[in-house]
C-alpha cells in the first residue's frame, strides 16, 4: 500500500511521458490511499485541461468516474494542526503537507513525482520503483 500523490493519479489517468511507467507500478501496487485532498486537485487538472481544449469534457466525467472507482474506500481527512506542523516543518505547501501527513500517519511511502516534496520529505517520499 502507498500513499498516492495526485500527479501519480494524473499520470495513470491521462495519457503523457510517464503514463506508461505509472500504469505499470500501479498493476504492481494497486492499492493507493490519499487525503480526500485528490479529488479538488485532480477535479482541478481535468478543468484546466478542458479549458485548454486538451480534453473533452466527457472524457473529463469519465476520468473522474475513473479514478473515484479506483479511491473507492480509500480516502482520509487529516487533522489541521498536524498538516499545518509538516507544512511549518518541511516547508512544503499545505496541500502537499496533506500528502506527507498521511503518509507519516500510516507509515506507508508517499508516492510521487514533485521534486519539491522528494528532496523536503527524504523519510516518506519516493517516485515509482
Amino acid at each position: 500500500m502507498i500513499v498516492s500523490d495526485t500527479n501519480l493519479l494524473v499520470y495513470l489517468l491521462l495519457p503523457g511521458d510517464r503514463t506508461a511507467k505509472v500504469q505499470q507500478f500501479y498493476l504492481r501496487e494497486p492499492d493507493w490511499v490519499a487525503p480526500f485532498l485528490w479529488r479538488s486537485e485532480l477535479i482541478n487538472v481535468l478543468v484546466t485541461y478542458h479549458r485548454l481544449g486538451k480534453i473533452e469534457f466527457d472524457l473529463c466525467l469519465q476520468l473522474m468516474n475513473q479514478a473515484e472507482r479506483i479511491m473507492e474506500g480509500r480516502s482520509y481527512t487529516i487533522e489541521s494542526e498536524t498538516i499545518l506542523e509538516i507544512a511549518a516543518r518541511t516547508g512544503c505547501s499545505g496541500y502537499d503537507a496533506e500528502f506527507v501527513a498521511l503518509a507519516e500517519q500510516l507509515n506507508l511511502p508517499l508516492v510521487t513525482y514533485d521534486e519539491a516534496i522528494l528532496r523536503r520529505c527524504q523519510s516518506v517520499a519516493r517516485k515509482p520503483w
